[in-house]
């Protein structure tokens, strides 16, 4: 992992440091979704610092147990070692809603405009934290000039591509906001939207194959899809039989906010050249 600077003997990497922007990023977008539905933001804090801790662990343990458990097992001492790498964000995705989903219902917080309070804030934390991601792609089978030189292989940037996907879903999740038609419809794409993203970057990088080119994680996309669809068909029927309205609920047609686009796009080209400066052109 790139190290940028040591303070105190603790080594700071450059992958820490594009996630913690990237939780401090998501933590400004979800307050201002909190203050705009009118929810409560001390609590909504509180669920967001939790369930990052949680997600945490959850990825962790995802890895361990569906990418490597037979080199854990044997170095038992290094499953605490993170800073070493070996986070699955599936886990991390999987982990953190279901710890929400039992915080949420504990606390009596609303759960499903809070969800799409959550959602184009996680998934820009997910873009900003990509970039400074160091697991590489598989080797491209031509030179393309955007590829990656590391180790003397041309790689394919899957950080990279993964993060644009990502900004991407982000500038859709924050242009429907206001045009919900039911309480966690944008939660609802959000995981959807994430799953084809990373199932669509999987075939750019290297994990455990199930069958052909479809690997662990392509499975796991795959699994999450299917619940989300369930999801979504259990909250249309939801939402008919309460004949509920849900807040800044309208029929009109999108409306693109222009502005926030053009943020996303200075963004993207941020971290593009951030990511070539560290890493190199092929």
């Amino acid at each position: 992992m790139i190290i940028l600077f040591n303070i105190g003997g603790f080594d700071v990497h450059l992958f820490g440091l594009t996630i913690a922007l990237g939780v401090l990023a998501g933590f400004y977008i979800m307050l201002k979704e909190a203050e705009r539905k009118k929810l409560n933001k001390d609590q909504l804090t509180d669920l967001a610092i939790y369930t990052v801790i949680v997600g945490i662990i959850g990825a962790r343990l995802n890895y361990i147990l569906a990418f490597n458990p037979s080199y854990y097992l044997q170095n038992p001492k290094e499953i605490f070692m993170i800073n070493q790498g070996g986070l699955s964000i599936q886990g991390s995705l999987i982990a953190g809603t279901l710890f929400a989903l039992w915080y949420m219902k504990k606390k009596n917080i609303p759960i499903w405009q809070t969800a799409d309070a959550f959602a184009p804030a996680i998934i820009l934390g997910q873009a900003i934290g990509r970039v400074g991601c160091d697991v590489f792609g598989i080797l491209m089978g031509k030179e393309y000039f955007w590829g990656v030189s590391v180790g003397g292989q041309l790689l394919h940037p899957a950080q990279i591509y993964e993060a644009i996907l990502n900004y991407g879903l982000f500038l859709i999740l924050w242009n429907k906001r206001k045009y919900v038609k039911y309480e966690g419809q944008l939660f609802i794409i959000y995981i959807i939207g994430f799953s084809i993203n990373r199932f669509i970057v999987e075939f750019f990088r290297s994990n455990p194959l199930v069958a052909g080119p479809i690997s662990v994680a392509h499975m796991y996309s795959l699994a999450i899809v299917v619940v989300a669809l369930i999801g979504m068909h259990w909250l249309k029927i939801r939402h008919q039989k309460l004949q509920s309205t849900v807040a800044n609920h309208t029929n009109s047609p999108w409306q693109i906010d222009w502005k926030s686009t053009g943020y996303v796009g200075l963004a993207i080209i941020t971290s593009v050249i951030i990511y070539y400066f560290i890493h190199g052109l092929s």
